[in-house]
């Protein structure tokens, strides 16, 4: 089992730049990925951005050259800046993380953290 904190969340005006941090109660980072999705009202869950266990990165269209995804192994936590941040960006932010043990496949969600960009 692993635990995974977000905090960073808050509310900025559009143009703005905010930092996630999702702090995991263990080490998880080599394993099939861990990454930040979104969920904004009325909608369905989306990737935002993740990294995979062979350090590659993927980002959604939406958020490709304003937001890093990024890791601290050491501190077992994962970050996402977000910059020049939209109206649009506004939802949920979740961290989730993918652990494979033996033949079995298991994910994580954190609590999420709330995004509000204003105008």
């Amino acid at each position: 089992q692993v635990q995974l904190v977000e905090s960073g969340g808050g509310s900025v005006q559009s143009g703005g730049s905010l930092r996630l941090s999702c702090a995991a109660s263990r080490y998880i980072f080599s394993s099939c990925g861990i990454g930040w999705y979104r969920q904004a009202p009325g909608k369905g869950r989306e990737l935002v951005s993740i990294i995979r266990g062979d350090s590659t990165t993927t980002y959604t269209d939406s958020v490709k050259g304003r937001f890093t995804i990024s890791q601290d192994s050491a501190k077992n936590t994962l970050y996402l800046q977000m910059n020049s941040l939209k109206i649009e960006d506004t939802a949920v932010y979740y961290c989730s993380a993918c652990e494979r043990i033996g033949l079995q496949t298991y994910t994580y969600w954190g609590q999420g953290a709330q995004v509000t960009v204003s105008s």
